[in-house]
């Protein structure tokens, strides 16, 4: 249990594990879901297209059929690959959108002050709308309209860590908003919106807001996560792809599988 703590504490220890496990389990999804006889029938031809147009380059029409033929093989290679692709990209898109939520953000630091921002249907209602804050969290800043954009930003401020609740009111209504106060990795939902179910599996982790709300999405400006490794700065997802393309590669290779 302390090394699995220790993993999730660490967003660069958790990428490493998810991308070794998720590389693992692609290149087994994809040995048996697809046809490796087949695939390795066209891969073969392939390279014999590929080495009759080196071997007979000074022969014209024998490098025009070899590239014709080149074109089918790629073809059907790809028909073959793309079923068990299919297979393993869908679910790797939705645990991407949903890791996002904890590796793509980090909490607001404790001290620091942050901005919540709310998106009214029109600029008249940004004038009624008002916040209700616990006690841990304070007003450090006027609130600043803007019109054209129909929305009205907030700078707020948490002493400490914490999950808190901040509800944007307007009239008798009041629409609340989590806020993540920590300095250690968290789930995260960045916005609140009365988006499609569609759209907010994308975006938000919260309850749609209501449709007849005049408050159409509240958002908190929490900073953007970067992982250093191999003395680059990058974005969780970009290392996830790369990585879990190498241990895939090498998981291929000792298990002796098609692809």
């Amino acid at each position: 249990m302390a090394s699995v703590a220790l993993i999730f504490a660490s967003p660069l220890a958790l990428v490493i594990f998810l991308s070794v496990v998720i590389g693992f389990a692609m290149v087994v999804l994809f040995r048996y879901t697809s046809d490796q006889k087949a695939i390795h029938v066209a891969k073969d031809q392939l390279k014999a297209h590929l080495l009759a147009v080196r071997l007979f380059q000074d022969q014209l029409p024998v490098v025009l059929r070899s590239y014709g033929r080149i074109v089918r093989g790629t073809g059907v290679y790809l028909r073959l690959a793309f079923k068990p692709l299919l297979l393993v990209i869908i679910p790797i898109t939705l645990l991407i959108v949903q890791l996002d939520r904890y590796l793509g953000w980090t909490p607001v630091p404790p001290s620091e002050s942050f901005l919540l921002k709310a998106r009214a249907k029109d600029p008249a209602a940004l004038d009624r709308l008002s916040l209700q804050l616990p006690p841990e969290v304070n007003l450090s800043a006027p609130a600043v309209h803007i019109p054209e954009e129909n929305e009205i930003v907030w700078r707020l401020l948490a002493e400490k860590k914490g999950t808190y609740k901040i509800g944007v009111q307007s009239g008798d209504q009041s629409f609340s908003k989590q806020v993540v106060v920590s300095p250690f990795p968290q789930w995260i939902s960045t916005t609140r919106s009365q988006a499609p179910y569609w759209e907010r599996f994308f975006t938000s982790g919260e309850p749609a807001i209501p449709a007849a709300s005049p408050v159409q999405t509240i958002e908190v400006n929490y900073p953007a996560r970067s992982i250093a490794f191999a003395w680059l700065e990058w974005n969780w997802i970009v290392l996830f792809f790369i990585l879990s393309l190498v241990a895939g590669f090498i998981f291929k290779s000792i298990l002796g599988i098609e692809i």
